[in-house]
């Protein structure tokens, strides 16, 4: 968790894969612990292969009762079948808006939103700007992507910088900006 903490989470990613890698456990996250998700990180790497959503946009229904066999993920239907289902739409994405990062970072003006919480009390579990991300990623067929996931997803990817403002890495990524 402190490897993931200093080296990952907020860090602003411009990868369509690795986007799509948060996207897909943190809906796998739901009603779970991350830290669950980050010890069946690499299991779901392999079982979705690496991410590649061209890929995993074509499992079948038998590829994906295998998954459901498969402890190295989270073994639930609507969780394994949602991220076949987002694969699929985050190509249509791709094809709309040039990238699927050039979508999700337009919900922050392609600049990460540097907040300045003291106590992890004060983070919210959702903004305006993840109701805006989850409509918009649910009216294009996403699921699993509601507020908080949305919330967590822009966290971890860094298009909100939520360290604690006495957190290292919150200074440390302060200057951040998107390519």
């Amino acid at each position: 968790m402190l490897a993931y903490h200093d080296q990952e989470w907020g860090v602003p990613l411009h990868d369509d894969r690795r986007l799509f890698e948060f996207l897909v456990l943190e809906g796998a996250q739901a009603g779970l612990s991350w830290k669950t998700i980050l010890n069946k990180r690499d299991g779901y790497r392999s079982a979705f292969a690496d991410f590649d959503p061209t890929r995993v946009a074509r499992f079948d229904r038998r590829r994906i009762e295998v998954l459901l066999t498969n402890p190295a993920i989270v073994r639930n239907r609507l969780k394994v079948e949602s991220a076949v289902s987002n694969a699929k739409a985050l190509l249509a994405v791709q094809k709309e808006f040039g990238s699927f990062d050039q979508f999700v970072w337009g919900f922050v003006d392609h600049t990460p939103k540097r907040n300045r919480w003291r106590r992890q009390r004060d983070v919210p579990s959702s903004t305006s700007e993840s109701d805006a991300m989850s409509k918009a990623l649910k009216q294009r067929g996403f699921r699993f992507v509601g507020s908080t996931i949305c919330y967590a997803f822009m966290q971890a990817t860094g298009l909100v910088n939520d360290h604690l403002v006495d957190c290292y890495r919150h200074g440390a990524l302060g200057d951040t900006r998107t390519a």
